[in-house]
């Protein structure tokens, strides 16, 4: 490990608190309304289908996803999806836009000790509102030095964040649950890719893990975390 560590970057969704088990309750109830019209394998395939055609649309978080479900559903049906599996869907969006946070284990403790003796930043990406309302609801606001709510993760954002808010890609690290967005991108950008497996996780943020690069770490949980600060120096 590199011992110029300075900055480290935490994903929020996934690897502070529960995310994607809500979506995957609220495909389940979606699979359910739509039983009549589509078999769920299908059903699934399309709805990712247009989860993938609307990101440049919508961008990620649970608006888009309300929006693709609607227009799954009218894909299906020929356009006779009726009006009560609509507010229905609505309804479901609603409630996860409501939905307390649950902090996942270790998260607290895990960017206590990195605020200890690192600059500490939160980076996610989704919709701003609803991202804020977590942030607000999870108590750990107070412990990073700097938020960023961006549109997508690429090589490019992170070494715009990292110099803004530490020394550069090179001396920073990203912990996250995702190999697509928070590990792959920050590894191009020169910095170190910290991946915590998620229980769940969502096919549009699979790739290969970076297993060739030095700078890639995996750990089972973030109680783990400690450890390679402490071998960062």
């Amino acid at each position: 490990m590199p011992r110029n560590l300075t900055t480290i970057g935490f994903d929020a969704d996934d690897t502070l608190w529960q995310n994607e088990r809500f979506f995957h309750i609220t495909q389940e109830r979606f699979t359910e309304l739509l039983a009549d019209h589509a078999d769920p394998r299908h059903l699934a395939e399309r709805l990712l289908e247009a989860e993938r055609r609307n990101i440049g649309h919508y961008g990620f978080g649970i608006k888009g996803f309300v929006l693709s479900m609607i227009e799954t559903a009218l894909e299906v049906t020929g356009n006779r999806v009726p009006g009560e599996v609509i507010s229905e869907l609505i309804r479901a969006g609603q409630e996860m836009l409501a939905h307390p946070i649950e902090l996942l284990p270790h998260a607290q403790a895990a960017v206590e000790s990195a605020a200890a003796d690192y600059r500490v930043l939160l980076i996610t990406k989704g919709d701003l509102l609803d991202q804020e309302r977590k942030l607000a609801q999870s108590g750990l606001g107070d412990l990073f030095d700097g938020v960023e709510i961006v549109s997508d993760k690429t090589r490019r954002v992170y070494e715009g964040i990292f110099d803004r808010h530490g020394d550069g890609a090179g001396r920073g690290m990203m912990v996250g649950n995702s190999m697509k967005s928070d590990v792959v991108p920050m590894i191009d950008a020169g910095g170190w890719g910290v991946f915590v497996p998620g229980q769940l996780s969502w096919a549009l943020e699979h790739a290969e893990a970076p297993e060739e690069s030095p700078r890639f770490r995996e750990i089972s949980d973030l109680s783990r975390l400690p450890e390679i600060f402490e071998a960062a120096g």
